[in-house]
């Protein structure tokens, strides 16, 4: 079965009505699906797959936004997380990066949502293929996740250090 039907099967199943949009040029990143579809780099969610403690979780976090591995950790329970691999993702999502929908997986993931993403009305996520994505609300996404609401965010709180121009 092709990735988007696996992925429309489990949203009929979440009884999660979808409308998939496709884009030959490719939604694979953040900043490719927001130009493709018109929207905010924001309000793209990506579905980002980390290895906590050696086991699989997912950040479902916003466009505009780097997951900070500390925060992730601690909503998780573990004591570190990183970025999976490509094989780490595909195993735990039966997806490929690039088109890793929110759910739809063989097995459920622990997934947390970024508390950003609820800023916006409508957001936009993948559908199971590089090219391919459908639009939905944070809640809507949060529900048929299973997703706990999280701050996941990397935050600059540190002023930028002044450098003095060299004649000063």
């Amino acid at each position: 079965m092709r990735a988007i039907d696996r992925f429309l099967e489990a949203a009929e199943v979440l009884g999660h009505d979808v409308e998939v949009r496709r884009f030959p040029e490719g939604t694979k990143t953040a900043a490719d699906a927001a130009l493709a579809v018109g929207c905010d780099i924001g309000q793209i969610v990506k579905s980002l797959v980390f290895m906590a403690d050696g086991r699989a979780v997912l950040a479902l976090t916003s466009g505009a936004n780097r997951v900070d591995t500390t925060k992730l950790a601690v909503v998780s329970g573990a004591t570190q997380a990183r970025r999976a691999n490509a094989d780490e993702v595909r195993a735990a999502t039966g997806y490929a990066i690039g088109g890793t929908p929110p759910f739809g997986h063989p097995r459920p993931i622990p997934a947390f949502i970024d508390q950003d993403l609820f800023g916006y009305e409508e957001i936009w996520a993948a559908a199971g293929t590089p090219d391919s994505v459908f639009r939905t609300t944070p809640e809507e996404l949060r529900t048929a996740a299973g997703a706990d609401l999280a701050d996941l965010a990397e935050r600059s709180h540190e002023a930028p250090e002044r450098r003095s121009h060299p004649l000063e």
